[in-house]
């Protein structure tokens, strides 16, 4: 049976997801373009030897329509003769698109395949697909009579539950930014992100290589005066539990980005000349609450670990979605995790979480680490709308 190995991943530095952000004047077709021919330049690759491309994205409306895997391939002078997909698993679109490039690989469908992600959600505003829609049916109501809730009372939901109260997530939350801005300066990202020409509103042209959602001034004090999100009277008389503690401060940033994994066999790597930096060890997924929704990955990393035949402590790295703070947080209770492990260059608080490419950018870091520190094992999970999971355990090679 062949094995998945992972070649190359890079990613784009992130972009404040609104109007004058760095990435906002380009078109999300051209970021996903970027980064799928600089995968395949810097790896000096045929890209006709490319199986198929499996991109994630969220918002597939707009500009992110028409299947934008394949008009990003085209953009980026692939050959007509490569196929292209667009899969939609919410914030784990592209963690998804990694898990079928590789099992595809592992069944012997795949030689070669890109698993990628892209979101402009400068361009393609967060719920622009289902504007003035309502896409629950009588079903769901009849099974949720009280209703499903967004994301930021399922945040508040999860920080009532493991009793995490305002100050540890602010914390929490100013620790992801001192450690994406000591990576930084540290040049931790280079070798994974892409520099990208961009042009402003105003016609400038500029190269982006620096995430632009970092603020490496943040403290727990200054965090401590912003306002809830999310508060309303009616959730407050319906979960009398909330405390209200999210804040956009200890929340994940609206983000622009793309990122993409080169992965294929390791007999194909041997074949071409191209050294494995990982491979895949083991998948899994979970669905749980959609009320509470961000919980999933908890039994995702709980099947994931019984599946590798490994415990928590034998994982070097964690990368676990910093969609709230409460995510990371909660998880890490549940298992006992080692706080220095968890993110340990900032997480999606700090480096954005541009939804369809934040899953092969957590792997970009990811393998980075594990690189530069000699770990063996890296794990990969992140909370999806709905209440899902992925979960990924990778090994350093």
């Amino acid at each position: 049976m062949p094995e998945a190995v992972i070649v190359d991943v890079a990613r784009l530095a992130s972009g404040k997801g609104k109007p004058g952000g760095a990435l906002s004047e380009t078109k999300p077709v051209e970021l996903l373009a970027h980064v799928l021919k600089n995968i395949v330049e810097r790896n000096d690759l045929d890209p006709a030897l490319v199986d198929d491309v499996i991109g994630g994205c969220v918002g597939q409306a707009g500009e992110q329509a028409l299947n934008i895997s394949r008009t990003a391939l085209l953009s980026a002078g692939f050959p007509e003769s490569v196929p292209a997909t667009t899969v939609d698993r919410q914030c784990g679109s592209s963690q998804q698109a990694a898990h079928f490039a590789a099992q595809g690989v592992i069944a012997g469908a795949y030689d070669v395949v890109i698993a990628a992600g892209v979101e402009s959600m400068s361009r393609v505003p967060m719920g622009f697909s289902v504007a003035g829609q309502k896409p629950h049916g009588p079903s769901i109501a009849a099974r949720y009579p009280d209703g499903l809730v967004g994301q930021g009372i399922s945040a508040e939901l999860v920080a009532a539950k493991w009793k995490l109260d305002r100050e540890a997530l602010d914390t929490f939350a100013a620790e992801s930014h001192k450690r994406a801005a000591q990576a930084t300066a540290d040049g931790f990202f280079d070798r994974e992100i892409l520099p990208i020409d961009v042009v402003d509103a105003d016609g400038n042209t500029a190269t982006h290589r620096v995430d632009e959602t970092i603020r490496a001034s943040t403290t727990a004090e200054g965090l401590g005066g912003l306002k809830s999100s999310f508060y309303s009277e009616a959730y407050a008389q319906r979960f009398p539990e909330i405390n209200w503690h999210i804040t956009p401060g200890n929340s994940s940033p609206l983000t622009d980005g793309a990122s993409a994994a080169l992965i294929m066999s390791d007999t194909m790597a041997s074949k071409l000349g191209l050294t494995p930096r990982a491979r895949f060890h083991t998948f899994a997924l979970a669905g749980d609450d959609p009320v509470f929704m961000l919980t999933a990955p908890i039994p995702a990393t709980h099947k994931l670990l019984d599946r590798a035949g490994l415990t928590i402590d034998d994982i070097d790295a964690y990368e676990v979605n910093e969609a709230f703070a409460p995510v990371p947080m909660a998880w890490a209770h549940e298992f006992g995790a080692d706080p220095a492990k968890l993110n340990p260059r900032g997480g999606a608080i700090a480096l954005g979480h541009a939804l369809g490419s934040s899953g092969t950018r957590l792997l970009a870091t990811l393998v980075n680490h594990l690189e530069d520190t000699g770990g063996r094992y890296g794990l990969q999970t992140m909370c999806e709308g709905a209440g899902m999971a992925n979960a990924t355990i990778i090994e350093r090679v």
